[in-house]
């Protein structure tokens, strides 16, 4: 069963032209935009995402692009300079409110973003998060995401499974360390639900007793570190996490870029991939590989091109006088689904293998 989330009323007011004047501004408020369709329709959409660099958000633009040619709508691409870059994002809303645009689609860089989404509900766009709830979720008018919970509590418990009742030595390399992002707190704190540590707060990183039992066995946490999400700070976080404690076992990664750097800070220090138990969040093709040769033991898989397809259309509904989408029962967002992909499948715990997890990557 599905209900229908409150949203902002609906205004059309779009001219082709608006999207030239778009891919200017936005050209110089950010660090990558264009104008992604050249036979689009009379509905024009801006996608925002949190960078252009993460092979993710590249992927999501790849969908948007795609389902704007498809569906005759313009996409005009934005980012943020990196994952964080609020004001960039902010720019690129201020861009897409003076063009008129029918709706905006973005993966919010933090809250500072909220007081300009707003603005754009209030200026008649349509606004979609994808990926990344915004907290409070009903500052856009819907969100299409992966219940980013479930993706962490997955391989909290398939690494649960793996230990056997072994003490766990845990690195926990974040996105952030300095802003809230539900994203970053959903997979930490679904991952340690899932390992079986008590939670304090499920919204608050890093407040976990240091040192108990999961359950089966003792766990100790060496350190919350931020990784924002690349492979170059996510091997520092290791580094720093290492130095803290050299007997590490288990690495939670928000997503593989940071899971890829704490195997170069794990190899520089003289260890291997097989002297731990490394899990993360995303799923693609690239990451699907490292788990196939081993760099990676698991991987909850997302679906970066489904939110995009589904947000353009969604938006090109509404600008045709259809009705918005709706949120999955129990969430307060439109669940777009999660895999769990391994090659060593636990009992209880449902994964697929890294030859299915190929054939559908971020799909």
């Amino acid at each position: 069963m599905l209900k229908v989330l409150s949203h902002s009323p609906w205004r059309r007011h779009v001219a082709l032209a608006s999207v030239s004047v778009l891919a200017v501004m936005t050209t110089a408020a950010c660090s990558g935009s264009e104008s992604a369709s050249e036979d689009g329709g009379d509905t024009a959409v801006t996608l925002i995402t949190k960078d252009s660099t993460n092979p993710f958000f590249v992927t999501m633009q790849e969908g948007a692009k795609k389902a704007g040619e498809e569906n005759g709508v313009d996409i005009t691409i934005a980012s943020g300079k990196e994952d964080g870059d609020e004001q960039g994002q902010i720019e690129a809303i201020d861009a897409a409110i003076a063009a008129g645009q029918d709706g905006i689609l973005i993966t919010p860089n933090g809250p500072a973003v909220n007081p300009k989404i707003v603005e754009a509900r209030d200026a008649g766009l349509f606004v979609i998060a994808l990926d990344t709830p915004p907290d409070p979720p009903d500052t856009v008018d819907i969100t299409l995401a992966t219940d980013n919970f479930e993706a962490g509590q997955l391989i909290g418990e398939w690494t649960k499974s793996q230990l056997g009742g072994d003490k766990a030595v845990i690195a926990l390399l974040d996105i952030f360390n300095d802003k809230v992002v539900s994203v970053d707190y959903n997979r930490d704190q679904g991952f340690l639900t899932g390992l079986g540590v008590d939670v304090k707060d499920p919204q608050v990183n890093g407040d976990e007793d240091p040192t108990g039992s999961y359950g089966e066995g003792d766990y100790e946490i060496v350190c919350n570190e931020p990784s924002n999400g690349n492979e170059a700070d996510g091997q520092a976080a290791m580094e720093n996490c290492l130095a803290k404690n050299p007997d590490i076992n288990v690495i939670y990664a928000i997503n593989e870029p940071a899971a890829y750097g704490a195997m170069n800070a794990l190899k520089a220090a003289g260890g291997t991939p097989d002297d731990v138990l490394t899990v993360a969040v995303d799923g693609g093709c690239q990451g699907v590989q490292a788990v196939a040769d081993g760099t990676i033991d698991a991987t909850s898989q997302q679906y970066p091109l489904k939110m995009a397809e589904e947000g353009v259309k969604a938006i090109k509904t509404i600008a045709d006088g259809g009705d918005p989408p709706a949120v999955s029962e129990g969430l307060d967002f439109l669940n777009t689904g999660v895999q769990l992909i391994t090659d060593m499948p636990a009992d209880g715990v449902e994964s697929i293998d890294t030859d299915a997890g190929l054939k559908i990557c971020w799909g």
